[in-house]
């Protein structure tokens, strides 16, 4: 069966520059948890060029340093116009804030909005959850 989707499409976005994801010092040296919830997050199918929108929600132990908001805002109106599936945005967002922030634990959920009457819930997670 041909689907018209290539490599280059399964990629695409997973490599792309985006802005740098500045952070602060947290002041707590004791567990806490940060959670952040992006209701109008956007991006672009590759394969169809059409909108994606999602809630992304970020929830985060700080170890020692914590994600700039302002530059997190920046970091994500990239992708307005980034070719990228939705599973390859909620594990670039994971992978890019682990390497900024270096926390505990976090968690991201993408929730995006049915297309076709689908609708798509991707988590990702760090550390990963051990397998069954």
């Amino acid at each position: 069966m041909t689907t018209g989707y290539t490599d280059d499409h399964a990629t695409a976005g997973t490599k792309a520059e985006l802005p740098a994801l500045e952070t602060w010092p947290s002041q707590y040296a004791d567990d806490y948890e940060v959670t952040i919830t992006i209701p109008e997050f956007t991006s672009i199918c590759p394969k169809t060029s059409l909108p994606d929108f999602a809630t992304i929600v970020v929830t985060y132990v700080p170890d020692g340093r914590c994600v700039e908001l302002k530059s997190f805002k920046e970091y994500l109106l990239a992708y307005r116009n980034l070719g990228i599936f939705n599973e390859n945005v909620v594990n670039r967002v994971l992978a890019d804030l682990v390497a900024a922030v270096r926390p505990r634990r976090i968690r991201v959920c993408g929730v995006f909005t049915p297309r076709g009457g689908i609708q798509t819930t991707v988590e990702a997670r760090w550390p990963n959850a051990p397998r069954p």
